[in-house]
């Protein structure tokens, strides 16, 4: 069996949803959570913007700790050579980037408007690999933008390029979620058979298939004998209609009959965060789980109809394919009443004290409680909304690294 690795990019493109926003420090606790969960890959921003570099570099210092202790790292930047030293100025110990450039004849027309021909497309992805694999980057995914409304020899054009000259795999991106399962399949296939260069998908939600589409391209390259790579987001964040659900790959990969047993996911994976991970996005976004979410919807384990409920209290296999534990749910959710003390941007040294004292976190003296309290009081600032017990052990536990994340240093020029 090939494999299929799951890069999730809610942090580069998840973030780009419009009328959204996303605090550094969430970001953090992204990576920190998909690390936990086993996850291949983050995305995690952009190291050629001004201020992704302070949490770009505190991530990766974070890694470097230990605190993120598998999880890859990776920058996207587009495949212009201008851009690959840019990063490296910012970020030099990056490891992974993707380098993305508009491969169709519709967006070469429209976005470069008779600037660049089909070729000169093709010579800007090279020239930035070298330079990216002369910089010392280990990995570099190469992305072909709007790949669905690109000639097939084209892309296959595209990705022996890419292998030739030292890239990792090809990244086919779906942009604008036109494709569908059967024409992705075969057209997967044939790149895969073509070139044997390992594949990534990347799957917009417009036409509702983005899941569906990303798991067919999959099966392509592993039935051509090529690795797989699938872009996901938390909940299906991203632009317009969304992206790819990281959940639903998941489940799909695990339970559903046309993979199961036949592909071979990363053995790491904890499918018992899921359940965490997808409350958190939800409160850092301030976007609610709907209640048909996949795995984590309120409804996705609720029976009501007469025929269903009897079924599922005789054996719940009758109408549930898995269970809510094997999502990380079921444990009781305790709300305190009464009496509660807060922390937060005004919070002050007494009350913060105890909030630390619940978490099992004791201070030395009150000068160590002072210095965590003032970037907590930063924090809230940062993230205007209460912080979440693990944000603030995470806080409490990595103080310098938290302060770069916290730490933007707005210049003109």
């Amino acid at each position: 069996m090939k494999n299929i690795h799951l890069i999730d990019v809610t942090n580069r493109d998840g973030v780009q949803t419009s009328r959204i926003l996303l605090s550094k420090l969430a970001k953090t606790m992204i990576n920190v959570y998909l690390d936990r969960m086993g996850i291949y890959q983050s995305e995690i921003g952009f190291p050629t913007l001004k201020h992704e570099v302070n949490y770009i570099n505190a991530n990766l210092a974070l890694a470097k700790k230990g605190v993120i202790k598998s999880l890859r790292l990776e920058g996207w930047c587009r495949a212009v050579p201008e851009d690959i030293e840019l990063t490296f100025k910012n970020c030099p110990d990056i490891k992974h980037i993707n380098i993305s450039i508009s491969t169709s004849d519709i967006m070469i027309d429209g976005k470069f408007q008779g600037r660049k021909t089909w070729k000169d497309v093709l010579n800007s992805m090279v020239d930035a690999l070298k330079v990216a694999k002369s910089m010392g980057i280990e990995t570099v995914g190469v992305n072909a933008e709007d790949a669905s409304r690109t000639e097939t020899d084209k892309l296959i054009e595209f990705a022996m390029a890419a292998k030739e000259n030292g890239g990792d795999r090809f990244r086919y991106c779906d942009t604008l979620g036109a494709d569908d399962p059967i024409s992705i399949y075969e057209k997967i296939k044939k790149i895969a058979d073509s070139t044997k260069f390992d594949l990534e998908m990347h799957c917009h939600n417009d036409l509702g298939m983005a899941a569906a589409v990303s798991l067919a391209g999959a099966q392509g390259a592993v039935e051509s004998g090529v690795d797989a790579y699938i872009n996901t987001t938390i909940n299906g964040y991203g632009e317009r209609a969304g992206n790819c659900d990281l959940l639903s790959i998941l489940l799909a990969l695990t339970y559903s009959h046309g993979f199961e047993d036949k592909v071979h996911l990363d053995d790491c994976v904890d499918l018992k965060h899921a359940w965490k991970i997808a409350r958190y996005a939800s409160y850092a976004f301030d976007i609610p789980i709907p209640i048909k979410q996949v795995g984590v919807g309120a409804n996705a384990f609720a029976h009501e109809s007469g025929i269903h409920a009897d079924g599922a209290l005789k054996d719940r296999r009758n109408y549930e394919l898995y269970d809510p534990e094997d999502v990380g749910r079921g444990e009781p959710e305790m709300l305190h009443t009464g009496r509660v003390i807060t922390t937060g941007e005004y919070g002050g040294l007494k009350g913060f004290a105890h909030v630390y004292e619940n978490l099992g976190i004791h201070f030395q003296n009150d000068k160590e409680a002072r210095k965590i309290l003032e970037l907590v009081q930063y924090a809230n600032l940062h993230t205007q909304k209460p912080l979440t017990d693990d944000e603030l052990v995470f806080i409490a536990e990595n103080p310098e690294i938290a302060s770069q994340i916290l730490t933007v240093s707005p210049r003109i020029g």
